[in-house]
């Protein structure tokens, strides 16, 4: 399956789901003087702040260049988005995120794996979406722990290291494992 054929795939899914799409912005943004390049998929999503939202958007990032060509580091990318400003949370999210892995792209559950925030920087654990994974049916052996430095978003880093107002947040991630070929 190409990327051609995802992309696709993601938006009909979401779309199935109630969500609209929204064209993309260039990744220099006009309208946004704080910034130079589109570095993620929700900057340019300030005039849709009403209902749900998804895009796939261009996006360049330059903070961690020395990173660039492991196995999830890129310059250049397109994010796959979708955004629920205020209709729905946790719950939906991650089994929207499951299904969409699971049955529109016919990965092996067994071979999923997702991370939640273990707690840091004056926030806690995040043990609702620890309980949702597992009633999902991911094994607990599939879920992991990590701390600020590796499951927070934010423009400013960890939560200790975010100006008052700045938007962030534990976040959750799903890995697929898979073993190189010889």
């Amino acid at each position: 399956m190409g990327t051609d054929e995802i992309r696709e795939k993601y938006l009909d899914f979401f779309k199935k789901k109630g969500h609209i799409e929204i064209t993309p912005s260039p990744l220099v943004i006009d309208s946004d003087p704080t910034t130079l390049f589109t570095s993620s998929g929700m900057q340019q999503l300030a005039p849709y702040l009403k209902g749900e939202k998804h895009d796939i958007q261009p996006s360049i990032r330059m903070q961690d260049l020395d990173e660039v060509a492991d196995n999830r580091h890129f310059s250049f990318f397109e994010m796959l988005g979708n955004w629920s400003l205020g209709d729905y949370f946790k719950k939906d999210q991650l089994g929207f995120v499951w299904e969409f892995y699971t049955k529109e792209l016919g990965l092996p559950p067994e071979k999923l794996y997702v991370s939640v925030f273990g707690g840091g920087g004056g926030v806690p654990k995040d043990t609702e979406s620890f309980e949702i994974w597992k009633k999902i049916g991911v094994s607990e052996s599939h879920i992991h722990f990590y701390d600020a430095e590796k499951n927070w978003w934010s423009r400013a880093g960890t939560p200790d290291q975010m100006p008052p107002g700045e938007i962030g947040g534990p976040d959750s991630k799903l890995g697929f494992y898979a073993v190189p070929k010889n």
